[in-house]
């Protein structure tokens, strides 16, 4: 299976104009809610589900299409001011919620550690975020499953994968920095 992830809607959205079905597409970025429309149909599974807004509109605009959206949540676990996703403690009031929409599933969770010079020194955000997905797990959610584990990239991937991490995104280390 080939697997691409995008940060950018516009970027994954001419990627799968020229590659079409031929990849597994996964938007690994931000979302802003008026681009759900754009990606809902060509994508597999969406990392960055931080907010109420946006699943109402995934869910709309999966309905629409006929389809389940598989997402992730994002899990802003270091509370980091520059990065999006929730606090721990309200993922699990916020899945209550998500749980109830019949065209959304929950596929498990996702985490961006901050960027440090040592990897151990973020260990306990994977760690963290790996004990979450087991709390969550043990609940038994209607349309909710913790399957992956999205964590790590290039500088820190190591740790993530000895904390649990299932799906890491490494495009740095492959293709170097973006221009």
């Amino acid at each position: 299976m080939k697997n691409i992830g995008e940060n950018r809607v516009q970027e994954l959205v001419k990627k799968y104009d020229i590659i079409g079905q031929k990849a597994d597409y996964h938007m690994i970025g931000h979302l802003q809610s008026n681009k759900v429309k754009n990606i809902v149909d060509k994508v597999v599974l969406i990392h960055s589900l931080d907010r109420a807004s946006l699943a109402k509109e995934i869910n709309k605009r999966a309905k629409a299409k006929d389809i389940i959206m598989d997402v992730l949540i994002q899990v802003n676990v270091a509370e980091e001011e520059s990065k999006y996703g929730l606090k721990v403690d309200e993922v699990i009031p916020f899945i209550e919620k998500v749980s109830k929409y019949t065209n959304i599933k929950v596929k498990g969770l996702m985490t961006i550690a901050p960027l440090v010079e040592d990897p151990e020194e973020v260990r306990w955000v994977f760690r963290d975020l790996r004990k979450l997905s087991e709390r969550v797990s043990s609940k038994g959610y209607q349309n909710v499953d913790m399957e992956f584990l999205s964590m790590g990239m290039t500088n820190d991937y190591e740790v993530a994968i000895e904390e649990g991490s299932n799906m890491i995104r490494i495009g740095t280390g492959l293709f170097g920095k973006r221009k």
